[in-house]
């Protein structure tokens, strides 16, 4: 089938990475099969914010999962796809997305290999339910035979000492000495992954790489990613790349990046940070630092005269 755009030119041996401007669905159809080692998102959650249209769950799935069946197609063999996402909210009702996506992707051939939760301490406060403070990615891979570098993501052994105290290797180290697998539920905190949750801040008003867009991906997250499941010069995609996040994480670490982003204005913002990055200049917040825990002297946390006299008149009563 001849290609309506001569998109091949873009992955040529010299090409670092490219920002296209346009509807994923359309510049995917002209995009070659098995191109990417690794697919990387968090798509439109169909909850009305300036760049989404409201509409119904079963016509937002129908959409999505015409780009899921390109995404596929563009994924190499032994390619990993992981999809971020929250829930959607219609009158009061909480509509799980994974586990509508985990359908889609499962009658493409896909095979899950973890559903890992990401917990950020903000968000909105919510006043008929439990305020939501965390969402969930789930990672596909294409094969059995997947890219999957564990050793750059392995975290100190708790025990480095520990030894077998039986068998025929009675004695020697039962640990590996670069450091043991991470559990599947992450809290990246204090330089140790192996807590409980992936406890990377979400990008709010304070956050060091705070841009225009309401809703924009930690770089942070996406290097775990990265790092983990695709190899140096791999070919990363974000097909609703927004301010250009994951191509960062993605360059930041050797690997070749794709953004595609409908926004005009963002594809600006992302070619802008590219750039900065590349210059040095650009805002990042650093892997595994530790999220800031308040301490009794920052007044913010103290509480109140008005409560604690509340407390007092209430006690009395």
């Amino acid at each position: 089938m001849r290609l309506k755009e001569p998109l091949f030119e873009y992955f040529n041996p010299d090409t670092e990475y490219v920002v296209k401007n346009g509807d994923s669905l359309s510049i995917l159809k002209n995009i070659e099969d098995g191109k990417f080692d690794l697919i990387l998102t968090s798509p439109p959650y169909n909850i009305g914010k300036s760049y989404e249209t409201k509409t119904s769950i079963e016509k937002y799935l129908e959409t999505q999962e015409e780009i899921i069946d390109q995404l596929v197609r563009t994924l190499s063999e032994k390619g990993n796809l992981c999809w971020q996402v929250g829930n959607y909210v219609d009158k009061g009702e909480i509509f799980p997305l994974d586990m509508f996506y985990y359908q889609i992707f499962k009658k493409h051939g896909l095979k899950l290999r973890n559903r890992i939760i990401w917990y950020f301490g903000h968000g909105l406060h919510a006043s008929n339910r439990f305020s939501g403070r965390y969402e969930t990615v789930l990672w596909f891979s294409k094969s059995d035979d997947y890219i999957f570098n564990l050793d750059n993501v392995r975290i100190p052994s708790k025990y480095p000492g520990k030894r077998h105290f039986k068998g025929p290797k009675k004695g020697q180290l039962s640990g590996n000495p670069l450091g043991k697998n991470p559990s599947d539920i992450w809290e990246i905190i204090e330089q140790d992954w192996d807590r409980a949750m992936w406890n990377i801040p979400n990008v709010k008003s304070n956050h060091p790489e705070k841009t225009e867009h309401p809703c924009q991906f930690p770089i942070e997250f996406v290097e775990r990613c990265v790092l983990a499941l695709s190899n140096e010069k791999s070919w990363v995609l974000d097909p609703f790349a927004g301010v250009g996040s994951t191509a960062i994480g993605a360059i930041k670490n050797n690997r070749n990046a794709m953004a595609i982003e409908k926004e005009k204005e963002y594809c600006k913002i992302a070619n802008r940070r590219i750039a900065d990055l590349k210059e040095g200049k650009l805002k990042i917040r650093p892997i595994n630092k530790p999220i800031h825990k308040p301490t009794g002297n920052d007044k913010v946390s103290q509480i109140p005269k008005e409560w604690m006299l509340l407390d007092f008149v209430n006690g009395a009563g």
